[in-house]
């Protein structure tokens, strides 16, 4: 498996394994199913300032993992918010804690000092995926999202990067 940058020719296949979760599950709050011209631009708008990489292996995309700023105030500066998307049937073959390794190596070259995750509920496997790698729960506020027909409560886990104290 090939952890790389995301490059505007993976937009398709990411549009394709992020559509999957619109359509399907709560995990994400959108709605309307994605077009690789949409995804291109949010991965062109991510690399300005953060990683967005993607796990391939024979020109297939398996997943990609991203960080953005948490909040676009100034004090929330040193802290990024971090998400993944594995295709549906690559799960739990290692691809999304090669992501996650890469990009937390990335962000470690940084300034950044927080790396912040959102969890809606419920969703026990991103909870134990982001708890084995250190992620703490920080939050959980109730029924702040609605999709599918019923209200979802948002979880927050953190992260600190220690390198930069």
């Amino acid at each position: 498996m090939n952890i790389r940058p995301a490059r505007p020719e993976d937009a398709e296949q990411i549009a394709d394994i992020y559509n999957y979760y619109i359509q399907n599950t709560h995990h994400t709050f959108e709605t309307e199913p994605l077009s690789p011209d949409e995804m291109q631009m949010r991965v062109e708008m991510v690399t300005q300032d953060f990683p967005f990489l993607v796990a391939e292996e024979y020109g297939a995309i398996h997943g990609y993992a991203y960080a953005t700023q948490f909040r676009l105030r100034q004090e929330f500066e040193f802290t990024a918010e971090v998400a993944i998307y594995v295709h549906n049937e690559a799960k739990q073959k290692g691809i999304g804690t090669a992501l996650y390794s890469q990009l937390f190596d990335l962000l470690a070259e940084t300034d950044i000092h927080a790396i912040v995750a959102g969890i809606a509920f419920p969703n026990d496997a991103s909870i134990h995926f982001h708890e084995k790698l250190g992620f703490e729960k920080a939050a959980h506020f109730r029924e702040v999202g609605y999709k599918l027909g019923r209200w979802v409560d948002v979880g927050y886990w953190e992260l600190l990067n220690r390198i930069n104290d």
